[in-house]
């Protein structure tokens, strides 16, 4: 687990409330804080649905990068209300000067790019401090630990104490190590399949690596990634390279667009050397939604169906 930065607290100014100090790690570097941010935008889904795990709605003066490649759920959409979009993808500095945020959720290639125009540097002198997903740390800095579901778990924490909702962050976090620990110990005797995952067609597969959660996550669900040897979180690799591998089950993101994931398995089936994978033969694979398959609440639940269609001898 990442090692957070102390908690350090203050008292505040005689018969005044105690106003409270803290510091956290990000990516490598601390972000302090006098006081609970009061004004938040947050990037994607799964870093909304964190947001939202922790009930803070009443903070959140805008998101960005939700629309504009996905379909919202009934269930996010009651509860975002109307919290407004700022961007439908990337934000531009404009875009969030104009609601003077005190802090930014996102991450490198979730809502920012290292030598792009939003940055945590190029939002310092507006006063706007950049909480970063550690998942994409290792966009900056080779020098991680490989994925776990402490990527998840960890973000939220610090999120929770940020924010001073760290007793609600805590709880949520025992609540999916106990669901996860007992989906391990349904598959931890089992033979492990040789799991890959695509994020649409392409020339080139766009999968996951060892620096991201879905390598963890297909690990918990008792699988062994494909790609995991790929030195990246998301990146490219060769389609020869994943059919030598000989996949037995596929995870396939759908982004609900179109027939999704079945037109995925369709290329699948079409492909010159993919189809010749015992996962293709055998049609064995699940369609799971972007924000299942990037560090957010909805990973846990992705676990469980994964481990389900992977071991159906444990349903």
């Amino acid at each position: 687990m990442q090692k957070l930065w102390p908690v350090v607290v203050f008292a505040g100014l005689a018969g005044g409330a105690a106003a409270e100090a803290v510091t956290v790690d990000n990516c490598g570097e601390p972000l302090a804080f006098d006081s609970a941010p009061e004004r938040l935008v947050v990037h994607d889904m799964n870093m909304t649905d964190m947001a939202f795990a922790l009930g803070l709605q009443d903070k959140i003066v805008g998101l960005t990068g939700i629309t504009g490649w996905y379909k919202t759920s009934p269930d996010f959409d009651a509860q975002r209300g109307d919290i407004p979009e700022l961007a439908p993808k990337y934000p531009t500095i404009e875009n969030l000067v104009a609601v003077e945020p005190d802090l930014f959720f996102a991450g490198w290639y979730y809502g920012m790019k290292p030598g792009g125009d939003v940055t945590p540097d190029t939002l310092e002198p507006f006063g706007i401090k950049t909480m970063i997903l550690t998942e994409s740390c290792v966009h900056l800095d080779k020098d991680r630990p490989e994925a776990s579901m402490n990527l998840l778990f960890d973000d939220v924490l610090r999120l929770g104490k940020v924010m001073q909702v760290e007793d609600k962050a805590e709880a949520l976090v025992a609540s999916w190590k106990d669901k996860l620990s007992a989906i391990e110990a349904k598959t931890a005797d089992l033979e492990k399949p040789r799991v890959f995952l695509l994020d649409g067609p392409a020339d080139a597969p766009f999968t996951a690596g060892k620096f991201a959660i879905p390598d963890a996550m297909i690990a918990a669900a008792g699988g062994e990634n494909v790609t995991h040897d790929l030195d990246t979180s998301w990146g490219r690799t060769s389609w020869e390279a994943v059919a030598a591998a000989n996949p037995e089950f596929l995870v396939l993101l759908d982004y609900q667009s179109g027939n999704g994931a079945e037109d995925t398995f369709q290329f699948l089936k079409d492909h010159p050397v993919m189809s010749q994978t015992d996962a293709v033969k055998n049609e064995r694979w699940i369609g799971l939604r972007y924000e299942e398959l990037t560090p957010g609440p909805a990973n846990i639940e992705a676990i469980e169906k994964m481990a389900k269609a992977m071991h159906p001898e444990t349903n």
